[in-house]
């Protein structure tokens, strides 16, 4: 039997995120984003709109977002600029910060991750 390490079900959480939000519309731009303040676990574009998603999987979609410390966030924030410096190209776009929430077994191929949309808004 498999060991499921919290690494590997991270990487199946933002696997899944990802596919949701190519069918939601979204066109995936960067996964596992790496920059000297942390990583944000999808950047995503639809129209004029760039979604920095932090992505969690735990026993309960509350235990999820909940796991989005002030800390997370601001890591995810610091990192957002550092990508729109990077690549001007997006910095008139709207920007928000969304989580996408996993609970229950990510080997069963019919859940999705509760979507949260702007989740939190810079500096609150």
């Amino acid at each position: 039997m498999k060991t499921v390490t919290s690494y590997s079900k991270g990487v199946l959480a933002e696997e899944r995120a990802a596919k949701q939000l190519k069918r939601d519309g979204y066109t995936v731009i960067k996964k596992r984003y790496k920059t000297k303040f942390g990583e944000i676990d999808i950047i995503a574009r639809k129209r004029d709109l760039i979604a920095f998603v932090e992505v969690k999987a735990h026993q309960s979609v509350r235990d999820s977002l909940y796991a989005v410390t002030p800390k997370t966030r601001r890591r995810i924030e610091q990192s957002a600029l550092w990508f729109l410096s990077e690549y001007p190209e997006y910095s008139s776009f709207d920007m928000r910060f969304d989580v996408i929430a996993f609970s229950g077994d990510l080997s069963d191929e019919s859940i999705c991750g509760e979507h949260l949309d702007n989740a939190w808004m810079v500096g609150a």
